[in-house]
């Protein structure tokens, strides 16, 4: 999800930010990506430039302004949409490449992180799908992009804009407030060959971004069932809030997919924990279920031995009932933490999870293999009964590492077999249900919260 703020559009750009000021780009090479590199790169301390190709035949190029160094210029060549020129903090830079390179968020942001890929407009990428190693994208409902003709159509002053020079550039606090002018303007000074105005895009509009509809903080707190104190806070913790869709003097407002999104992966990321908590033995403490049954036993095993100990006639321990009851679970604590907590546990855990990762994917193989051999659909046989108790070990001793877990084993049955998310999803559900000994209604909540969103189907249960 892209979080860069640019703070100028470049003159020649096909899709102008609004609200932002046009910068003269004259002195750009916006046709030679390898020239617009080497405008910045190596020229100086402090200056930089990239470029690098795109997988659709468009490029990316990017520059530090050698005249202005706090800042630096992003140009983005699409094939069949055009370019974008923006200028941003030199600071921003390698963050916009990465969105722009591997992001698979499209590549113009607008409203808070709202992006658009060539086709339709989505909701900023919050939900997180580890079998594809990215982001759920969530399409906008009703979602109609607003052309630069479309603008237009209002009556304007070109001649109350102007057009910036860039070695006097200080980017602005506030948009401006007849950016309409400046539109106009840069609309009277483009090229007759350019890109078509109705084929320019500004912004988008949608149902869900009225802003009779957007949320406050209490509203952000209410959808997510939390209280606004235990919200991060605003001015320290914005980059854990969701990506406001405007800013107004008395904070920001979301739109509320936007806030329904951050609520589910916030539950995604918590959930599985909260779930599988349980507490120990005399302590009281939240832990997870499967540490909580480690120590459990392990108190039992200790207890048992002093209480053999106390009732030996050689030695007698002197204390009474209660008190070997704490001892024991005091001496039964940190073996049961290090039986499976931090990296020198006693029990590998990661080597583990790569066992069962490999174990689950070992069943697919062979169901596959048969499948081809028998020029047959695909159809997969229960996870092992011996797997799925290790599965049940595993994630209730490791609860938040779960959902990679789940995501993991779907992504690489994607890649291996190219078995749908969708597919290998039911099968675990189906078969925690037949052999796990969590109840069903826990399976189901566990699975919900951890499951990636491509591997989750409507008619599961």
């Amino acid at each position: 999800m892209s979080l860069v703020h640019p703070v100028a559009n470049g003159l020649r750009t096909d899709h102008p930010v609004p609200g932002l000021p046009f910068i003269n780009d004259e002195r750009l090479p916006l046709d030679n990506p390898d020239a617009i590199e080497r405008t910045g790169r190596n020229q100086g301390e402090g200056l930089w430039g990239r470029t690098d190709d795109l997988t659709d035949g468009g490029w990316v190029a990017f520059t530090t302004e050698p005249k202005n160094p706090a800042y630096a210029w992003a140009v983005h060549h699409h094939p069949d949409h055009g370019r974008t020129v923006l200028l941003l903090h030199d600071d921003d830079m390698s963050s916009l490449h990465h969105d722009w390179m591997y992001g698979n968020n499209g590549f113009l942001y607008r409203q808070g992180g709202y992006w658009w890929d060539g086709t339709a407009w989505h909701r900023p990428s919050q939900v997180v799908d580890h079998a594809f190693e990215g982001y759920d994208a969530r399409p906008v409902q009703d979602a109609l992009t607003v052309t630069a003709a479309d603008l237009l159509t209002r009556p304007s002053a070109p001649d109350h804009a102007h057009v910036v020079k860039i070695a006097a550039f200080t980017a602005l606090e506030k948009q401006l407030s007849n950016w309409h002018d400046h539109l106009a303007l840069w609309a009277a000074r483009r090229p007759r060959d350019s890109r078509p105005l109705d084929q320019c895009v500004v912004d988008l509009r949608a149902p869900e971004l009225d802003p009779a509809r957007l949320v406050d903080r209490e509203g952000l707190a209410k959808i997510a069932n939390v209280s606004p104190d235990d919200l991060p806070h605003p001015e320290r913790g914005r980059r854990d809030l969701p990506p406001a869709q405007t800013e107004t003097p008395a904070g920001p407002l979301w739109s509320q997919p936007v806030a329904q999104d951050w609520a589910e992966q916030r539950r995604r990321t918590h959930g599985p924990r909260a779930l599988l908590a349980g507490q120990t033995t005399f302590f009281e403490t939240d832990q997870p279920r499967g540490l909580v049954a480690d120590h459990n036993r392990l108190t039992k095993i200790i207890r048992d031995g002093l209480e053999d100990d106390r009732n030996d006639g050689k030695r007698r321990l002197g204390f009474a009932k209660p008190d070997l009851e704490r001892t024991a679970a005091t001496l039964a604590w940190w073996p049961s933490v290090a039986l499976t907590e931090g990296p020198n546990s006693l029990i590998p855990i990661s080597a583990v999870r790569t066992a069962l990762i490999e174990a689950v994917l070992g069943g697919l193989a062979r169901d596959v293999s048969n499948a081809r051999k028998r020029e047959r659909e695909v159809s997969l046989g229960d996870i092992r009964r011996d797997v799925v108790a290790l599965l049940d070990w595993y994630i209730q001793r490791e609860p938040d590492r779960t959902p990679r877990l789940f995501g993991e084993i779907c992504l690489e049955a994607r890649l291996r077999f190219e078995l749908s998310s969708e597919q290998v999803g039911h099968l675990l559900r189906r078969s925690l249900h037949l052999d796990s000994e969590l109840d069903d209604e826990t399976i189901n909540s566990l699975l919900d919260l951890s499951l990636p969103p491509s591997a989750q189907s409507g008619d599961d249960s």
